[in-house]
């Protein structure tokens, strides 16, 4: 196969992420793309002018030359897409996060994975940021066996989306489902461990209060702190903020253990720097051994270029260059959809447990992870073609 054709399924923002990103990857072309809003269909032929544009699925599915699909529409409708897919035309498919919104999705969720004959990539991009990358494979060595996992992301605001769905929990899935799946992900990755018990304290305090569409009130939370338990005695936690776009750098990390600390420093989108504050900040990996004392700092550097195409630090990239071999039959799948399941299902059961103000074990939830997901396998970052 010279040539993997795409087709692109929703290319709002994080469609045209995608689209640019592609256009990057030796051997990938964009054959057709379905967006049902005017404005985001302009904006991605723009990126892709010689794609197909498609009115349905039915038709995108049509299309002779397609090899794989890319699922970035709205959370809310992947389900229902996976399942036509299933049934017209199975090919590999990359579909973004979350891969489901609520437990009523599992059954369904069940039937396809039972039946699905293509390989299914769920889109955890966070894996692929290079700082990222290179904290998960210095990981052991630098702690000696993590014991606390700590994610910290203090972030700008939802965005605007089409249709405002990513304001309201019954079509984003909540705050710690749409945004925070990707650390649950990242958790279970670097522990290589499954989680048991679940707390968390959650809430809506800053953004969108004052927001009205229709007669619909925003109810998606901007905010909170959640610690995760694991099978082997190793803990994780959460802190998110949405109101805090003036920090210097969004995620950051921070694995301990019996030999030392390793931490991983993360900016947000390039795009949204103030360039009177001069350069953008440059992704850091700090290790910090307990003996001998002396925290050594390694700057992580990401190729302009795909900080041009993505908000993603190039993760997006990268996982493209994978996805793309997986495609062709020249590597695995990386990031299973058990993998982008028990993801969802750590996010359903802290969002439970905030609004409940109790601890969920993970039996209590629809696919406990615990249950039989295996653990992911670290990724690392694959150089630059």
């Amino acid at each position: 196969m010279d040539t993997v054709n795409y087709g692109v399924i929703g290319t709002g923002m994080m469609g045209q992420e995608h689209l640019r990103n592609l256009a990057l990857v030796p051997g990938a072309r964009v054959a057709a793309i379905l967006e049902p809003d005017a404005e985001q269909r302009a904006r991605a032929l723009a990126i892709v002018p010689a794609a197909q544009v498609c009115e349905g699925l039915a038709e995108l599915l049509a299309v002779e030359d397609l090899d794989a699909l890319v699922i970035a529409s709205p959370n809310h409708l992947h389900v229902s897409q996976l399942e036509e897919i299933a049934a017209r035309r199975p090919l590999p498919l990359l579909v973004e996060k979350p891969l489901y919104t609520c437990a009523a999705d599992v059954p369904r969720l069940l039937a396809f994975e039972a039946a699905y004959p293509a390989p299914v990539w769920v889109a955890m991009e966070y894996r692929y940021m290079p700082p990222i990358a290179t904290f998960l494979e210095a990981l052991e060595h630098a702690t000696g066996g993590v014991k606390m996992l700590t994610v910290r992301e203090h972030r700008f605001p939802f965005l605007d989306k089409v249709g405002n769905w990513n304001r309201f929990n019954r079509t984003s899935g909540g705050t710690l489902v749409e945004k925070c799946c990707h650390f649950f992900d990242l958790m279970r990755l670097a522990l290589a461990d499954e989680p048991v018990r679940v707390m968390a304290s959650a809430g809506q305090a800053v953004n969108h209060l004052d927001e009205r569409y229709g007669d619909r009130v925003p109810d998606v939370w901007d905010n909170a702190y959640v610690v995760v338990e694991f099978a082997r005695g190793a803990r994780a936690m959460l802190e998110l903020c949405m109101f805090a776009e003036g920090s210097r750098y969004q995620e950051e990390l921070s694995a301990v253990g019996p030999a030392g600390k390793i931490e991983a420093l993360v900016p947000g989108p390039s795009r949204f720097w103030p360039s009177h504050l001069g350069p953008a900040p440059v992704p850091r990996v700090i290790v910090s051994p307990r003996e001998p004392k002396g925290p050594q700092v390694v700057e992580s550097p990401v190729d302009p270029t795909l900080l041009e195409a993505g908000d993603h630090n190039g993760s997006t990239f990268y996982q493209h260059v994978r996805f793309n071999a997986a495609v062709r039959g020249e590597g695995p799948v990386e990031v299973s959809l058990r993998d982008g399941w028990a993801a969802v299902a750590i996010g359903l059961a802290a969002q439970e447990a905030a609004e409940r103000g109790e601890v969920i074990a993970l039996s209590e939830v629809p696919f406990s992870p615990a249950a039989g997901a295996p653990a992911g396998q670290r990724a690392a970052v694959p150089a630059v073609p």
